[in-house]
């Protein structure tokens, strides 16, 4: 494995942390919803150059929807 496929490869792990943990804060959404925003918005950042921050962004993202979402829902 180069070291290019490497940090490929720590990347979607780490993004698949990032959704564990939005799964678990938002135990209300489901599953399924949670992985389709985090896939969504990871692949909007599939052109960054710098891709150390991304799974970080992803899940900051992800959660400031989420929770606007929920916020809409209680209105």
């Amino acid at each position: 494995m180069t070291g290019h496929d490497e940090k490929q490869s720590d990347e979607l792990v780490a993004v698949e942390h990032a959704a564990e943990r939005l799964a678990q804060r938002f135990p209300h959404v489901p599953r399924t919803r949670i992985e389709q925003l985090v896939q969504e918005r990871h692949e909007e950042f599939s052109g960054a150059p710098v891709r150390d921050f991304v799974p970080v962004l992803v899940e900051h993202d992800v959660k400031r929807f989420l929770l606007a979402e929920t916020d809409g829902a209680q209105a």
